[in-house]
């Protein structure tokens, strides 16, 4: 009896070793082809820039080379819906902003995903303040002289946007300071600069990363960022608060995304690789801070908190200005 049972432990032994030999193969398997990352938004803007840097130095990580895709429009929809009809294998990420993954689940109806229900968070890597620009050639120097001249003036000034999310953001200024904006969605961030700098629109609403080069350059004027502070690498520039608007605080953040049924193995090895690029002495110093970007080193579930933060706050705040916008 004894040597039986010896017999039956020994086997029973060698099935879980096999199993785990299995799983750690199976764990050791992936990835076997090449990744990639779809960005809702056009080519040349910051996201673009931003995953194809993440792209180039998570490749070597993983062994396979990463491939960016652009997919724009419907306001980062229809990348999202991209996203969420590709296997949930780990090969195919997504990135989720401010606006696919929180604006538009407040402010589009049918959308054709759930951004909370379809994907996961793998690591929140970064946010930008925005800011509010003008034309070297604006009569406007500052914030308080615009929104003086659009609370008196008898036509709303026009505010060149490109993403749902900034788009509310002019409606929440209008109804903060009581003032008449007209927004003028664009396709992409490029587009907004060279009206701005046309004076084709008086002002633009856009991410500061992206336009710091123009602003240094002086072919766009910063009145306003949108941060809780100013920038450090333009504190010069006040933020929206200070000129009156409380709580009128707005960042453009970033996270990878997978859908939410990709194995939990294959979501661990991306966010590994994801945050060993975020910390990076040369992310930091040679990317982020001449764009002022911060690092959001948030795992998963803070990530996801977030989430559900930001799209219960901005349902509050598209609730309040419904009657501002124009």
């Amino acid at each position: 009896m004894a040597g039986h049972m010896a017999k039956w432990w020994m086997a029973a032994a060698g099935l879980v070793a096999g199993l785990h030999s299995a799983g750690w193969a199976q764990e050791q398997a992936w990835p076997q082809r090449a990744i990639r990352i779809i960005v809702p938004f056009a080519g040349g803007s910051g996201s673009d820039a931003t995953a194809r840097y993440y792209a180039e130095k998570m490749a070597p990580m993983l062994g396979q080379p990463i491939i960016v895709e652009n997919k724009p429009g419907a306001d980062g929809a229809i990348g999202m819906a991209a996203a969420k009809a590709a296997p949930a294998d780990g090969y195919t990420l997504v990135q989720g902003g401010i606006s696919p993954s929180v604006v538009n689940a407040v402010l589009v109806k049918d959308l054709p995903y759930d951004p909370v229900k379809d994907f996961v968070p793998l690591l929140g890597y970064g946010r930008n303040m925005n800011v509010l620009v003008t034309g070297p050639g604006s009569p406007h120097a500052d914030l308080s002289s615009v929104l003086r001249r659009a609370r008196e003036g008898d036509v709303p000034l026009n505010v060149g946007t490109f993403s749902t999310t900034l788009s509310l953001a002019v409606s929440w200024l209008a109804s903060a300071t009581q003032s008449k904006f007209t927004n003028i969605p664009y396709k992409g961030q490029a587009q907004v600069l060279t009206d701005v700098m046309g004076g084709q629109v008086d002002l633009g609403l856009v991410d500061l990363g992206g336009a710091s080069t123009l602003i240094r350059n002086g072919k766009v004027r910063a009145l306003a960022v949108t941060g809780e502070q100013r920038s450090p690498d333009f504190p010069q520039v006040p933020t929206v608060q200070e000129s009156g608007a409380q709580d009128y605080v707005l960042y453009s953040w970033n996270a990878f995304f997978v859908r939410s049924e990709t194995p939990e193995h294959i979501r661990t090895r991306l966010a590994q690789a994801i945050r060993a690029v975020m910390v990076a002495p040369e992310t930091v110093e040679k990317f982020y801070r001449p764009k002022g970007t911060e690092g959001v080193p948030l795992a998963a579930d803070r990530m996801r908190a977030l989430q559900l933060e930001e799209i219960e706050r901005f349902r509050k705040i598209a609730q309040s200005v419904a009657p501002a916008a124009r």
